[in-house]
């Protein structure tokens, strides 16, 4: 696990909620505290949709391109939010990728996911990486690898971190 704190909020959460920068990670789950909590669950209901109409999704997941919007006018207000939290899951595509650039052999059927969580509170903002297998492992290859493409990401979208010890 990696812990990133962002010290510079505005431009972080511009690239965020304004721009592409996470719209091809897939949501697994939002929540803003403003007066009120709100939760969004990122899990599609594919039945709710007429067939032609089913939005792009992947391993049951909306893509955050889709929610950001949506979050975008619970958090856009007046006065900052008191905290938001977001969890996002690797695409499936994009993990195939990493698991191919990581040490070890690792199959994508014991991979449950790869995460990054943002979570704002108390006017700090930090990013954490998590890594959920389907099977035990003392192997940590994978989340090293993780962990090292998430910095190499935030590094290429102009995203400024301090690493937490």
């Amino acid at each position: 696990m990696l812990a990133l704190q962002i010290p510079e909020v505005k431009p972080f959460m511009s690239k965020l909620l304004l721009g592409d920068t996470f719209d091809r990670f897939l949501i697994v789950e939002a929540s803003v505290t403003t007066g009120f909590t709100a939760v969004l669950d990122g899990h599609i209901h594919p039945e709710f949709y007429p067939e032609e109409q089913i939005p792009n999704h992947e391993a049951g997941y909306l893509f955050w391109a889709q929610l950001r919007p949506v979050c975008l006018s619970l958090i856009r207000g007046q006065q900052t939010p008191l905290a938001f939290q977001i969890t996002f899951r690797l695409s499936d595509s994009n993990m195939h990728r990493l698991l191919a650039q990581t040490p070890g052999e690792w199959e994508a059927s014991e991979v449950a996911g790869l995460f990054l969580n943002i979570k704002y509170t108390g006017g700090t903002l930090t990013a954490t990486t998590a890594t959920s297998l389907r099977r035990f492992s003392l192997d940590k290859s994978l989340d090293q690898t993780w962990d090292t493409m998430a910095k190499k990401f935030f590094l290429q979208k102009g995203l400024p971190f301090e690493e937490v010890v």
